[in-house]
């Protein structure tokens, strides 16, 4: 149907049905820079809240929707502290040898921590469950690749 036909919707109440941020069914595990994020962004978040105006209906839905999905993802927040070893775990940094010889380093993160372009992988990312348990000269296919462990921290 046309837009012509709909009526459209007064005050701004199209802003106030967005639709909440998917959580994810996974653990909500975190190294401790993690839970700072989580911690930072509730944070910003509230004073954020606290600052907008009456007339501001669609940054409130934005601001509260937001605000939502960070103070349930800090309510189930599962701290895991780091312990550096041999075998690939949450929290370790892991340098990989792809089949082109090319070299990657990732830390396996949280989920809401991820940010593959800046060298941190979900753990419930393909890579980091492949490499997860795993050590050094080990071998995994992720993505029809052959990729070998040379170093983890």
């Amino acid at each position: 149907m046309s837009r012509a036909f709909v009526k459209e919707t007064e005050g701004g109440e199209a802003f106030e049905d967005l639709p909440d941020r998917t959580i994810s069914e996974h653990p909500n595990f975190v190294t401790p820079e993690g839970l700072a994020q989580i911690e930072a962004e509730v944070a910003r978040l509230q004073a954020a809240f606290s600052a907008l105006t009456p007339d501001a209906k669609a940054d409130e839905a934005r601001v509260t929707r937001d605000l939502h999905y960070w103070t349930a993802r800090l309510g189930s927040a599962q701290l895991v502290e780091v312990e550096p070893g041999d075998v690939v775990r949450f929290g370790s940094t892991v340098t990989i040898l792809r089949e082109d010889d090319s070299r990657q380093t990732f830390r396996i993160v949280g989920e809401d921590e991820a940010d593959p372009t800046q060298g941190s992988l979900s753990y419930v990312s393909p890579m980091a469950r492949a490499l997860t348990g795993k050590g050094v000269g080990d071998t995994v296919e992720v993505n029809g690749q052959e990729i070998e462990i040379v170093e983890t921290k």
